[in-house]
């Protein structure tokens, strides 16, 4: 099963490569299969290619449900 997390494009190195953030964690993904890309854009990753681009009320509502995933997972007994 595969699982694609919105990460944040924070800068576009050109030659096909940006900078993301995802929850706190920079690394260089490709981002050529896209269109276009700029800072401040959502994407969708998946195994280290930027494969969709969301709206950032999108991305940023199912961030929180993650989130909140990850909570509710950290309550334990």
């Amino acid at each position: 099963m595969c699982l694609a997390v919105p990460v944040k494009v924070v800068e576009c190195l050109g030659d096909g490569q940006a900078l993301i953030d995802a929850g706190g964690v920079s690394k260089a993904i490709d981002v050529s299969l896209l269109e276009t890309v700029a800072p401040g854009d959502y994407v969708i990753v998946h195994v280290g290619f930027a494969i969709n681009r969301l709206d950032t009320e999108e991305a940023e509502r199912t961030l929180a449900i993650l989130r909140e995933i990850g909570h509710a997972a950290g309550e334990g007994p």
